[in-house]
């Protein structure tokens, strides 16, 4: 078995052959799960990877339930008290971890400097670090839950040939609850996730008042279910999507005019030549972190190529195809090495696109002249209202979440017993 102490003086080796091409199984989300990255990690390692994409709800259900089925879970910190909770997961060593000195402050102290908003809910650093008792928190330790790796802080986007003229590029998130919108307003289908989304626009308009937004009482549940139920019930809400393409599909279908939305949509159809912009939300963004966890089954050979491929995530070239499609690494300077100045420019620095820029698959997505909404990466991340949260009350959320988008609570035992 290779050493650990070699990971610490050099970026990650590929795993040894020592019984054929290694296979490594990543379960995880559209959000990071691209072909490309699973072709260049392949090509780096010399692994064979396996990657299995599901929405964010059955990710962390098969997580929970089977840990055996995968070898890496690739998904965001508030996914992780289930999974924590059920022994899924193992600990990850610090000292196997060759750049942990390089990950940003946002990830270990909860802020981009010390003068920025920490934002509700969970952030990262509170879910960092494995404690003595194995519970999880923000004392710093030699052990982490997850390898905190993409982020990005959310907001709504519209179509501007409609809507523009109506609403400000700095709007509030109450502007989704704007009755001129009526029946073109959609939300994204995760209680986790798009519950935020629509407290932040209630409680912009005075509808709701939430003592600590990011850990709602049912009392504050029910309220605000019962303002969403009654907006649905009038034919406010023209959808709830799961995935970020399908929330592309209803703008480019017109069914929506104004909706939550992720940056791979925006790039989508900024690529067909769509009307769309993203919002700089008065009261904040909605932020999310994602990462990787190794799978309570680990050891020996198979646990080495995991620390191989997360390391790798951690090297630079990765987080520049994750910049492509709008997100942040938690190494950026890594990425730096990896964009060219006018797409670290845009991307990072919030400067105007010196000329067209790629997406991820290589078509232009950014026309030159663009300017990122919302500016530089310290400055947006400065403005974090909430995290995507996993509230002491989510079992409640999510029964009552499946109410209002007319489907079965998709709790499972795993969920239920928590």
């Amino acid at each position: 078995m290779r050493k650990s102490k070699a990971r610490l003086s050099q970026p990650a080796a590929p795993a040894l052959h020592l019984h054929g091409r290694p296979v490594l199984r990543v379960l995880g989300t559209e959000i990071t799960l691209l072909e490309s990255v699973r072709k260049r990690a392949e090509a780096d390692l010399g692994i064979t990877l396996c990657f299995e994409n599901l929405d964010f709800i059955s990710a962390q259900r098969k997580a929970a339930a089977q840990p055996t089925a995968y070898d890496v879970y690739d998904q965001c910190f508030h996914n992780l008290d289930i999974v924590w909770f059920w022994r899924a997961i193992q600990s990850i060593d610090l000292k196997r971890i060759a750049r942990w000195s390089e990950v940003s402050d946002l990830t270990k102290t909860g802020r981009i400097h010390p003068g920025a908003a920490i934002g509700h809910g969970d952030a990262p650093v509170t879910k960092l670090y494995t404690q003595p008792n194995r519970s999880l928190g923000s004392a710093p330790s030699g052990h982490i839950s997850m390898l905190p790796a993409v982020h990005n802080l959310d907001s709504f986007a519209y179509n501007t040939e409609i809507v523009n003229g109506h609403l400000e590029p700095s709007a509030s998130w109450g502007a989704l609850f704007d009755d001129r919108w009526a029946g073109r307003v959609a939300l994204v289908d995760e209680p986790a996730i798009g519950v935020f989304d629509a407290a932040l626009a209630a409680q912009a308009r005075g509808e709701v008042r939430f003592d600590d937004i990011g850990n709602m009482s049912t009392t504050e549940i029910d309220h605000l279910m019962g303002i969403l139920s009654e907006r649905k019930r009038a034919g406010y809400f023209c959808g709830f999507w799961k995935t970020a393409l399908e929330s592309a599909d209803m703008m480019l279908t017109g069914q929506a005019v104004i909706q939550s939305m992720w940056s791979p949509g925006v790039s989508a159809l900024r690529r067909r030549g769509f009307p769309v912009r993203e919002t700089v939300p008065q009261e904040g963004y909605r932020a999310w972190h994602g990462g990787m966890c190794l799978s309570a089954h680990l050891s020996g050979r198979t646990l080495d190529i995991a620390y191989d491929y997360l390391n790798w995530w951690l090297d630079g070239w990765v987080g520049a195809v994750m910049a492509r499609q709008g997100y942040y690494m938690s190494v950026s300077e890594r990425v730096r090495l990896h964009l060219s100045p006018a797409e670290w420019n845009y991307w990072y620095e919030g400067e105007p696109a010196a000329q067209d820029l790629p997406g991820p698959d290589g078509e232009t997505t950014i026309s030159k002249g663009e300017t990122r909404s919302g500016g530089a990466y310290r400055q947006r991340a400065s403005r974090i209202a909430v995290w995507n949260t996993t509230m002491d009350e989510h079992n409640y959320l999510v029964r009552r979440w499946a109410e209002l988008v007319g489907s079965a609570p998709k709790t499972s035992a795993v969920a239920a017993s928590i």
